[in-house]
């Protein structure tokens, strides 16, 4: 019986984001098209003898306790399961961190999935998707991964065709975003421009990415940009470079660039690098990853 499970945690960019209104306990409506990425962070899970969680990971400045949402992934399976005893966690990073790509969901996912895989639990998919939900709306999605609509605050997933094959590049400026002021704006705002999501799901069907490109859209743009400027520069640079679109991923700060030419990509890297607008910069592509029995 192994002893231990190493599972990658795979980034996300939103291809649409809209927001419909708000619930009366604050949280809001969204119709969000998610796409995971070939960008990941590596969840190592360990059996150990001396009862209890114990998490590290590569950066220190990320909290090793009840603050991250993977120790509670695996306190919350702990709970409800008494034969799983101690547990060693390990997350080494490379999504960035506050980037609109749910690095932090998507770590805790990755925990939920392997702690049922090492100790056996037999927990279905949807079962899964329920916990992840206890921890935040973006976990059920990172556990689902591929091409999905996201609805209601994020929990209601409908799959969707694969998006078509494309290099893209990844973009974050060394700025923190704060998620809860970037709603706050938008909620000031009288009439923002909503993307057209349903134009995208027809763009999907169709695999038509000049078409998905052309309707991609994100409504905190409205808000974030202004906060952040260098947002609007990276995706300006992005498009001179040769990207058929860019966009903002998340409330922010990432900038995403689709190519058609994975060359393209590599010679916006490597120009948006030298610029120093943004120290992280990656080149990957969209992969529509599928775990056994998640159907």
């Amino acid at each position: 019986m192994t002893n231990v499970i190493h599972v990658k945690a795979l980034a996300k960019i939103n291809l649409g984001l809209d927001v419909t209104g708000i619930r009366e306990d604050g949280y809001h409506l969204v119709r969000m098209i998610m796409q995971t990425i070939d960008l990941f962070d590596w969840v190592t899970i360990r059996k150990c003898s001396e009862d209890g969680i114990r998490l590290t990971t590569n950066l220190n400045f990320l909290p090793t306790d009840e603050h991250n949402i993977a120790y509670q992934a695996a306190a919350l399976l702990k709970k409800d399961y008494p034969q799983i005893g101690g547990i060693e966690l390990r997350i080494h990073k490379c999504i960035p961190v506050a980037a609109g790509m749910a690095g932090g969901s998507t770590n805790a996912a990755a925990v939920l999935y392997g702690m049922n895989k090492l100790f056996r639990l037999g927990i279905p998919m949807h079962r899964l998707m329920e916990y992840g939900l206890q921890l935040g709306a973006d976990v059920p999605y990172c556990l689902l991964r591929g091409t999905a609509l996201a609805e209601g605050i994020g929990e209601k997933l409908t799959r969707l065709d694969a998006m078509p094959e494309c290099a893209i590049l990844i973009a974050k400026p060394p700025v923190s975003v704060s998620t809860k002021l970037v709603y706050q704006s938008l909620d000031a705002l009288e009439e923002p421009e909503h993307p057209p999501i349903d134009l995208q799901i027809e763009d999907l069907k169709a695999q038509d990415l000049q078409e998905l490109s052309k309707h991609m859209g994100n409504v905190l743009e409205t808000v974030t940009i202004p906060m952040h400027p260098e947002i609007a520069q990276i995706k300006e640079m992005m498009t001179e470079c040769g990207a058929i679109s860019s966009m903002m991923s998340g409330s922010g700060p990432t900038v995403f660039g689709i190519f058609e030419n994975e060359s393209q990509a590599y010679e916006a890297k490597n120009v948006i690098r030298k610029s120093g607008i943004a120290k992280q910069v990656y080149v990957t592509r969209p992969i529509n990853v599928r775990r056994k029995g998640d159907d």
